[in-house]
């Protein structure tokens, strides 16, 4: 499956649109637009992606309607791929030294997949020490850009540690939701260290 994915980069510009949008229905010239490229090399890669069953396609009227299958099987790991390489995902790891001292940096997957967040939801969890102006000038500029709010929590590494040995509320409920890991280890995020203990 995966040679028939990432062979061109029109594939991947309609990965990125499809994917991260995965609510939102496009038809052909909306896609042709968004993506800057030819309706032939468009619908080609189209076609592709519907014969592994990673978009579906409906009919409206006169025009055909692709959107993203989120239970296809590959739709979690890809989406976590492309929140690596587009949006805040890739300005956090792009900027990462400017940032600051990051451990790990999760976006969860339920952002990714674009429901709007509520005050008790997590969208971004950096464990670290950040540069508070630079992290918020990311943050600002991607809501500029997608219209959407992230809610954001940035924890130290001891807070972090002591907080998963408690099994604090707030932490079992960051460490059990689905996610895509931008830095850092994820079997280290997930893991209980119990040295360090006083």
């Amino acid at each position: 499956m995966l040679k028939n994915l990432f062979v061109s980069e029109v594939r991947v510009k309609i990965l990125k649109l499809l994917l991260l949008n995965p609510t939102k229905s496009y038809h052909v010239r909306a896609i042709v637009r968004a993506v800057k490229a030819e309706i032939n090399a468009v619908r080609r890669e189209l076609d592709n992606l519907i014969s592994i069953g990673l978009l579906t396609k409906r009919q409206s009227s006169n025009k055909i309607f692709y959107t993203v299958d989120v239970m296809h099987p590959l739709f979690p790991d890809l989406v976590s791929i492309l929140a690596k390489d587009d949006g805040v995902g890739a300005e956090i790891i792009k900027r990462q030294k400017k940032l600051g001292n990051i451990t790990y940096a999760i976006l969860s997957r339920s952002y990714l997949r674009g429901r709007q967040s509520t005050a008790l939801d997590v969208d971004l969890f950096i464990v670290g020490t950040v540069d508070q102006t630079e992290f918020d000038k990311v943050i600002k500029e991607n809501e500029t850009i997608t219209g959407r709010e992230i809610n954001y929590s940035v924890m130290d590494v001891e807070e972090f540690n002591y907080r998963k040995r408690t099994y604090d509320q707030f932490i079992m409920k960051i460490l059990s939701q689905s996610r895509a890991m931008l830095i850092g280890d994820e079997e280290e995020f997930v893991s209980v260290i119990a040295t360090h203990q006083s």
